[in-house]
Formats: structure tokens, C-alpha cells, sequence
């Protein structure tokens, strides 16, 4: 007996650029697992008030996974300098995890972050977050001492991860083909 599953893995996931409307999917998709593990701070409130001007208008991109037309993912770029990113706000809707499209969100994040001219992405997460820091890491992020980091203005984070982005090439072969 064939069954109808909302979750057919033969749909496509298409991942673009940020587009107005995305706004409240990006702000809920996010909502949704901080509020499992951590609580709402400052600093998200004011970046899902207004992710045009705090993301986008300063240099970054927000990226969006989608599935059949519904919003099932994000990953945010915030601009630090000239040359780094950071990679914050990487969300995939619980009923599609583990279907690769965080794997697909932060692959295109890396390649973004190319685009931008970054030679290094940055990257603060929670050591609750296991599943988040082997992806991290199968990408080829890596841990660097809290020393080098500047203070976060997120109190969850307590995990600090870096991508050296020298050679688009070598970086796509290496760390983002699945």
C-alpha cells in the first residue's frame, strides 16, 4: 500500500537568497529551537525585529531552504569586517531535520560567504547542540579557544567555531561536497 507522506524525499529543496515576506518563516523557524533549548535574548529579538536592516542592509545574506513551496530552513551571514562572516541563525523546521538541508544551508552559506569576499567564517553555538557541531565540523569548521573570541552578546553560547576561506576551490572540494 502506497501512503501519502508530506515528507517525500523525492521533492526538491531549492535554497535562495532572503526575499521580503521571509521575515516572519526566518523569525518562527528560529523561535522554535531556541525556545527548546535556551530563551530569547536581546540581541535575537532585535535581529528577527528587522533582518533587512540588521543582516542584509549591513552586508550579509539570509538564506532560505525551501520545500514544495513552504519555508523549511534558514541561515543567516552577518557581516564582522570587510573579509569575515558569521554564520548565525541556521534553523531547519523539526519535521524535515534529517533530511540533509542543514548540510544544504550551510554548504551555500560557505559558498555565499565566497561570494561576499569572506576569507573566514565565524560561527558561536551551545555544546547541546551535538547534531549542529558535527555538521560544523564535517564542513570543516573548527574549534577555536574562547581567548580569541570577542565576548558574545548571546549568553548560550559557549562553543566557537572558524572556516579560513583561502581558496573557493579547495574549500567546495573539501569541506562542502557531500
Amino acid at each position: 500500500m502506497q501512503r501519502n507522506d508530506p515528507l517525500d524525499r523525492t521533492k526538491e529543496v531549492t535554497v535562495r537568497p532572503f526575499e521580503a515576506g521571509d521575515e516572519t518563516a526566518f523569525r518562527l523557524l528560529n523561535e522554535q529551537w531556541i525556545e527548546r533549548y535556551f530563551t530569547l535574548e536581546a540581541k535575537d529579538q532585535s535581529t528577527f525585529t528587522d533582518p533587512q536592516s540588521s543582516i542584509i542592509e549591513r552586508g550579509g545574506q539570509i538564506l532560505i531552504a525551501t520545500l514544495g513551496g513552504r519555508r523549511v530552513g534558514c541561515c543567516a551571514l552577518l557581516r564582522m569586517s570587510d573579509r569575515e562572516c558569521e554564520v548565525a541563525k541556521m534553523a531547519v523546521s523539526p519535521e524535515y531535520q534529517g533530511r540533509g538541508i542543514g548540510r544544504l544551508l550551510l554548504s551555500a552559506a560557505v559558498r555565499e560567504g565566497h561570494r561576499l569576499g569572506a576569507s573566514r567564517l565565524y560561527l558561536e553555538t551551545n555544546h547541546v547542540l551535538k547534531p549542529a557541531i558535527t555538521l560544523y565540523e564535517s564542513l570543516g569548521f573548527r574549534h577555536i579557544e574562547p581567548t580569541r573570541v570577542v565576548p558574545s552578546p548571546y549568553a548560550r553560547a559557549d562553543v566557537y567555531m572558524e572556516l579560513h576561506l583561502n581558496d573557493p576551490y579547495e574549500t567546495q572540494n573539501e569541506n562542502v561536497d557531500t
